[in-house]
């Protein structure tokens, strides 16, 4: 190409066929989301075993899940500015580093409130991590192909929690609980050196910190391109201003559609952290082995990825919006037959595939649906605080959800309580009419904002 060109270099990307590079960026998000999705899924597999060892109630095991999930909240609404400020790569690398750490100190806890102290640190990675590979790879990729392969990378996440549940099943079968947190966390801190070397920064958020011209081309160049430092790169997208990010999300029109995500992410992450943290416990109450729970857990999990992969897919094709909330519906629907027919056998192993493929796989589609939402800019501060709000959702399960189980102790009526959230998750992403107006509307308003483009300053 031509020296001394400005280049936009979304749509650069967006015109290109998809990269060896790109996949591998792909490749490695994944492999980081599985580690996540494992670690976010742990307690659950050893939740019966700490119950009886310690010799707590169900209750009180609520507090040492909703720990976590309480520092992935907080994580979540910190890593998401710093990762606009400083970039993507750092914060992932820093997060990965943390909560491997502590989940493998996790595994010599002796009592249960130093158990929950630690799992709320290691929370505080495991928040900070997923939200930001999902933005490092929604800039990598063609918008043509988002939907699908930001849903593939997140499948990473329930591919992660699924064979949890069989590594769960295979080590708790010869060894202690322990051992169980150990794997989740040595294995990632031994890996954390290649994801350093091999990981790259998006290349849409350096031209945002105003990085040298060399070093977006290098990487440009490795995507197909040939760049040098004299080409200026430059982003087509309305200029927002960093210092104050998190007001923005309800500036210009995104207010309305920040709070729609906060309520669908919420909904959504209700059920399935109620069923990560409970449904060994809610299947061993019903004469289950362990490994037979863990493994009933892991089908869970398992189904993501398949859902996730078909939601991304349509999502391609369709609005976006009403594919994530009819299958949100077909969730419920779902949950509410397993609690009418009390499946058991191998059939009740195919429907909680199925619950897991429904709810797993919508909001694997709102990974796809949010990073679209939000310029550059602000991209993984929106994505993060939808993340960390919709948290909530999470804490609430895992606190609330013994509970429940002490409540309504039949194993049916946990299913009817979880039918509720599914279906006001598909309610509030699909009947607000004005979201994909105001997204339109939004864009038009923004192109009223001075310096639509930036470039980058000579160095």
């Amino acid at each position: 190409m031509n020296t001394n060109k400005l280049i936009d270099i979304k749509q650069w990307i967006d015109s290109r066929p998809i990269s060896p590079f790109q996949w591998r960026v792909l490749i490695l998000c994944l492999i980081i989301i599985m580690f996540d999705g494992y670690d976010a899924a742990v307690m659950g597999f050893i939740a019966p075993a700490l119950i009886e060892q310690w010799h707590i109630s169900r209750a009180a095991m609520g507090p040492i899940l909703g720990a976590a999930m309480f520092g992935v909240a907080i994580g979540a609404l910190i890593a998401g500015p710093l990762s606009d400020r400083y970039g993507r790569k750092r914060v992932i690398l820093l997060s990965v580093a943390m909560f491997s750490a502590f989940s493998l100190a996790c595994a010599f806890a002796s009592s249960p409130l130093q158990m929950a102290l630690l799992r709320f640190i290691a929370g505080l990675g495991l928040g900070a991590v997923m939200p930001n590979c999902v933005t490092l790879l929604a800039e990598y990729m063609p918008e043509r192909r988002k939907g699908v392969m930001i849903t593939l990378m997140f499948s990473g996440f329930n591919i992660g929690s699924g064979l949890g549940g069989f590594i769960a099943a295979a080590l708790l079968s010869h060894y202690h609980w322990p051992a169980v947190l150990i794997v989740g966390g040595a294995v990632p801190l031994l890996l954390l050196p290649l994801l350093a070397v091999l990981l790259p920064e998006s290349t849409l958020n350096l031209v945002v910190r105003k990085a040298p011209r060399a070093q977006i081309a290098a990487l440009l160049n490795r995507m197909g391109g040939h760049f040098t430092q004299h080409d200026a790169f430059v982003l087509s997208s309305p200029r927002i201003q960093r210092s104050s990010t998190i007001a923005q999300l309800f500036s210009h029109g995104f207010a309305r559609g920040t709070i729609i995500l906060w309520l669908t992410y919420f909904m959504g992450l209700f059920v399935i952290y109620l069923l990560n943290g409970w449904l060994p416990t809610i299947m061993r109450s019903g004469g289950i082995s362990l490994e037979q729970a863990a493994i009933l857990a892991g089908l869970f999990q398992l189904g993501g990825p398949l859902g996730g992969i078909l939601v991304g897919a349509l999502m391609d094709k369709l609005n976006a919006k009403y594919v994530i909330g009819v299958v949100y519906l077909l969730g419920c629907v779902c949950l509410m037959a397993q609690g009418v027919f009390a499946f058991s056998g191998v059939a009740l192993g195919v429907f909680i595939f199925i619950i897991g493929m429904c709810i797993n796989g919508a909001q694997n589609g709102l990974q796809v649906y949010s990073p679209a939402y939000y310029p550059t800019e602000i991209r993984a501060t929106g994505v993060s605080w939808m993340h960390g709000i919709g948290r909530t959702g999470a804490i609430l399960s895992s606190s609330v959800g013994g509970l429940l189980m002490g409540a309504f102790p039949a194993q049916s009526a946990i299913f009817f309580i979880l039918a509720l959230p599914a279906l006001l998750a598909a309610l509030s992403i699909v009947l607000h009419r004005n979201v994909a107006l105001e997204m339109k509307i939004k864009g038009a308003e923004l192109n009223d904002i001075p310096a639509l483009s930036q470039t980058l300053n000579n160095r």
